[in-house]
């Protein structure tokens, strides 16, 4: 009994000392489901709804761990800031890894990296260059241009030193762009750790606290089950879509479209093309922060071209069309830094150039048409040759185009002389001698 009144006595000393533990006591998870996305485009509004759907397919499997795989050139701000909220604010670890080898955490990849619960990379990549560059409707003067750079570099700081992480390399990748490989972020205290692959990650990361809110909680990783979360059908053609080249084509498709349907009403074909086209346009350049004086002078363009068939200047407002085009097709997407947000010289080039030779032969064939002689009704006989039928001076017979016709002359005809028809007065004829006498 007294053994008993023992053991009771220590079990409710030990339920009261843990009853005063703090909140930031350590607490290790039991092992569970490692979720992984692979993040391998640029950050867009796609890939910050695809972060939020893994997070919360997660959190209903109540996942030990949620591993991003990224591979990633940088991307927009406020895509970037909506999945660092989501991984703060998600109650499961959350790890990015810069993988496979020869792959990067440039521009808000840096940011997302940073904002980890375990920062890890690759072998063989590479992180930094995260300075803010204008992608919108032109460019920032200098004083925009500290303000966007010092909220980055504050914010990189932040959340840099919130993961006891380099603040100081945070700051200068957003101010001067520097960079580092895996090797280097390492040594500066960027990443966390180095692993050759998933497996080497989750091996690595078995038994590691980290800091999950105010609390802290021991990993434990060995075993666990590892599901894949890739992107679904619906992420993946809104992905593509948000790539610039595909933007600008889905345009040009859609203008195309459009014109065809107003040239020929009721072909409809061509104007459902067009109209789903230019939508899909629509999106993609709300996904890339497109310039709109660029879409604006594409639209101008056109709208040059379609007058150019309607009021025939030889040329003058197709040359200010292509001028116009090919202006639009450079402002559209612009960056001075990323690649990613310019339209390849190859998709350019070919589209203005499709473009030019396009409304080139709609305009030469319509001035064409327009400067052909008549073939039917009285003005096509202007010009056409008959024969007089008899000797006549004044009035008389003429054979033209296998009919016989009454005819006028200012001049006396020989019969089976040729003539040439000048004009008619109703089902006369006005001719003259196809040879002139002096």
């Amino acid at each position: 009994m007294r053994h008993r009144s023992a053991s009771n006595i220590l079990l409710c000393l030990a339920l009261l000392a843990g009853a005063g533990l703090p909140a930031s006591a350590v607490s290790a998870d039991a092992p569970g489901e490692v979720v992984v996305a692979t993040i391998a485009a640029s950050i867009n509004p796609v890939t910050a709804d695809y972060l939020s759907y893994v997070i919360e397919k997660a959190e209903e499997k109540e996942a030990a761990l949620i591993v991003v795989e990224l591979d990633t050139p940088g991307g927009l701000d406020t895509a970037m800031r909506q999945m660092v909220q989501e991984i703060i604010a998600t109650r499961i670890p959350v790890v990015v890894y810069v993988s496979p080898s020869g792959s990067r955490a440039a521009s808000a990849g840096v940011l997302i990296t940073l904002a980890a619960d375990v920062a890890a990379m690759a072998p063989g990549t590479n992180i930094g260059a995260a300075h803010p560059v204008s992608v919108g409707g032109g460019g920032m003067d200098n004083t925009m241009a500290r303000k966007v750079e010092n909220d980055a570099a504050a914010y990189a700081r932040s959340l840099a030193e919130k993961k006891g992480r380099n603040g100081e390399w945070a700051e200068s990748a957003v101010r001067e762009s520097v960079s580092l490989t895996e090797k280097d972020a390492l040594e500066k205290n960027v990443i966390d750790l180095v692993a050759p692959s998933l497996d080497g990650l989750l091996e690595k990361l078995d038994g590691r606290e980290i800091a999950k809110g105010d609390a802290k909680r021991v990993l434990r990783t060995k075993g666990n089950r590892i599901t894949r979360l890739p992107m679904g059908v619906r992420h993946r053609i809104l992905s593509a879509l948000a790539n610039p080249n595909i933007a600008y084509i889905l345009m040009m498709i859609g203008v195309y479209g459009i014109f065809f349907e107003l040239s020929n009403p009721g072909a409809v074909f061509p104007g459902v093309v067009g109209g789903i086209s230019l939508i899909l346009g629509f999106y993609s350049l709300q996904t890339l922060s497109a310039n709109y004086a660029g879409f604006l002078l594409i639209a101008l363009a056109i709208i040059l071209f379609i007058l150019e068939v309607k009021v025939h200047s030889y040329g003058a407002l197709t040359i200010g069309g292509v001028v116009a085009m090919s202006l639009g097709s450079l402002m559209l997407f612009r960056s001075s830094v990323d690649p990613w947000l310019r339209i390849s010289w190859g998709v350019l080039l070919t589209m203005v150039g499709v473009s030019v030779v396009f409304f080139t032969t709609v305009v030469t064939l319509a001035v064409r048409s327009q400067m052909r002689k008549p073939v039917t009704g009285a003005e096509g006989m202007l010009g056409e040759i008959g024969e007089a039928m008899e000797d006549f001076d004044g009035e008389g017979k003429v054979f033209l185009l296998g009919e016989w016709w009454n005819a006028r002359c200012g001049v006396p005809l020989k019969k089976g002389e040729k003539v040439t028809v000048v004009g008619r007065e109703g089902m006369t004829l006005l001719v003259q001698p196809r040879i002139p006498r002096g």
